[in-house]
């Protein structure tokens, strides 16, 4: 038995290599010029991301190292692929200023990957604290695919720099934005299976024209609904429960085990 519980890792962590490679294939076509491609690299190494974590919690392969493997891989693929597609795209014809936006993106990606995993033995797998990073690169290149499906180029190209800036600050912030539940045991959870199936079916339909406005819809969801709970709740209460809580939470898990 337990030379089978050490191989349990192989599975999950050949996705996370998948991720790896896509990343890595993604700047690749970005840099001979090849932008729609390595766009939907991004999109690819977003569902092996998804799947690995699936995958290592049903086969009971969640470990440490994992965890921190995935973090690269997601640092390759939603961090440095997605700025250098940007610039290629976009940000290199505003010279130095174009550098600073992409470090500023990739540095936030960074920063968002790091505190992931500092609060992931916590509850945030419940729901996420900031735009995950994933999330965050798949808007930007499917806003890309999508400029591309309707006009042959991009287009409103200020909107993609808004976005990148503003990506950035949302992956640090403490936002918080809904998480895929693991039952829907719960009308609410159940409410959130219905919405994932419907905007499951309409991707598959239109993949290059709704990828786009979905990503968009759930991004602007968590920020309208962070402005009604910092109107209606009070700045510091909102900006102070995740964080201190999950902590709280994390420190108390730590001296149980010290136990």
């Amino acid at each position: 038995m337990s030379n089978i519980s050490n191989y349990k890792g192989i599975f999950p962590g050949t996705f996370t290599m998948g991720n790896v490679v896509c990343g890595f294939l993604s700047i690749l076509s970005a840099f001979e010029g090849n932008i729609t491609t390595a766009c939907w690299f991004v999109i690819l190494a977003g569902f092996l991301d998804a799947l690995d974590g699936k995958i290592a919690r049903l086969s009971g392969a969640t470990s440490q190292f994992g965890i921190e493997l995935d973090s690269l891989a997601d640092f390759l693929s939603f961090g440095v692929a997605p700025a250098f597609i940007i610039h290629a795209v976009k940000l290199s014809s505003l010279g130095k200023w174009g550098w600073i936006i992409s470090i500023v993106y990739i540095m936030a990606a960074a920063y968002r990957l790091a505190r992931f995993n500092l609060l992931a033995e916590s509850d945030e797998k419940k729901d996420f604290l900031g735009l995950p990073v994933p999330i965050a690169a798949l808007a930007l290149v499917t806003f890309v695919i999508f400029s591309y499906e309707l006009w042959g180029h991009l287009e409103y190209s200020e909107v993609l720099i808004s976005m990148i800036i503003l990506f950035a600050f949302l992956m640090i912030s403490q936002v918080q934005y809904d998480a895929l539940p693991d039952n829907f045991s719960s009308n609410e959870k159940r409410i959130k299976l219905i919405i994932m199936v419907i905007a499951g079916i309409l991707i598959l339909i239109k993949p290059r024209l709704l990828l786009f406005p979905i990503l968009a819809a759930y991004i602007l969801f968590g920020m309208i609904r962070e402005i009604y709970r910092l109107s209606y709740v009070g700045v510091g209460k909102v900006t102070g429960r995740q964080y201190g809580r999950r902590m709280t939470d994390r420190k108390n898990m730590k001296d149980n085990n010290d136990k």
